[in-house]
């Protein structure tokens, strides 16, 4: 606990450096520097802004409510990294999430490695450190490596060093970039894996992209059964392949049994796919507005 206290005092006595206007600290080599440049501070939280290089764009509401309310009971536990900007003024590099619930919690410091940095390294650190997270979707990775490549005028081959990754993998990743954005939309939501992402990157024409993955989103079908049919449409040259019927996947009795009490109760036609791992889709189709809203209502009872 003792320790716990000393480091905490030891980021707050960095901080003061910091509001001294006489010895502004701008550059490695300023007086002071040393102490405060890669250490661990305790800014002020208002002083911080976001970084407009970040490539995430979609942040969860309910997850970031969970790690609110960890940072509530236990605190920052991995500070964030800013850049500085000018006199008590900073840029977020990384950790936007455990910023954005630290003012969701209300605090008004929070623990920071300090950097200094021009636009374009902090580009490059503010991309790199979030490639190498576990929860971004495919199309936000893309988006990172296309701009590491445009902005930074970086190659594929060393760009694969500098974030550990195969040029093969990187090269998958920006592919998705080709897909149609409804279908880009469609990954980042969930409605279709990578696996489907790269199947249907093989069509050139974003029309018949478009086909078939709704056809994907409407049956179900697996990455296995994708490639089948991209195949089976390229092959035939045509869009025949994708209309032609499916085998119909036989429902599981839990299912079959209860689809007509489950129509008639929303009063419209509902599609049900099941996996055989148990997983599957409930699509409840609406025309308008008001058919919507009573949908809603009885959905939510509300």
């Amino acid at each position: 606990m003792a320790k716990a206290t000393k480091k905490q005092a030891l980021g707050r006595g960095l901080s003061a450096l910091l509001k001294d206007p006489d010895n502004d600290i701008q550059s490695v080599s300023d007086k002071n520097a040393d102490k405060v440049i890669g250490n661990v501070v305790e800014l002020d939280i208002n002083s911080i802004e976001v970084n407009p290089f970040q490539p995430r764009s979609n942040f969860n509401d309910e997850t970031l409510e969970e790690l609110a309310s960890s940072i509530r009971e236990l605190g920052i536990i991995q500070p964030i990294t800013v850049r500085k900007l000018d006199f008590n003024k900073f840029q977020l590099v990384s950790g936007e999430r455990r910023f954005r619930a630290s003012k969701l919690v209300g605090l008004e410091t929070i623990p920071a490695y300090i950097r200094i940095a021009n636009d374009q390294e902090s580009l490059e650190m503010a991309l790199v450190e979030n490639i190498q997270r576990q929860d971004l979707d495919p199309i936000e990775i893309a988006l990172s490596y296309q701009r590491l490549t445009d902005e930074i005028q970086i190659t594929q081959e060393k760009l694969s060093e500098r974030v550990g990754k195969k040029r093969s993998t990187i090269t998958n990743y920006m592919r998705l970039l080709k897909l149609d954005p409804i279908i880009q939309t469609g990954m980042r939501d969930g409605f279709v894996s990578m696996g489907h992402g790269r199947a249907l990157v093989n069509i050139d024409k974003k029309k018949d992209q478009i086909a078939i993955y709704e056809k994907i989103v409407a049956e179900g079908l697996s990455v296995r059964e994708t490639e089948q049919l991209v195949k089976a449409f390229k092959n035939n040259r045509g869009e025949s392949s994708i209309n032609k019927t499916t085998t119909k996947k036989e429902l599981p009795s839990y299912i079959s049994k209860n689809i007509d009490s489950i129509t008639k109760n929303l009063a419209v036609k509902v599609d049900i796919t099941s996996s055989p791992n148990g997983k599957g889709k409930i699509v409840i189709p609406f025309h308008s507005k008001e058919e919507f809203q009573r949908l809603k209502k009885i959905l939510t009872g509300g």
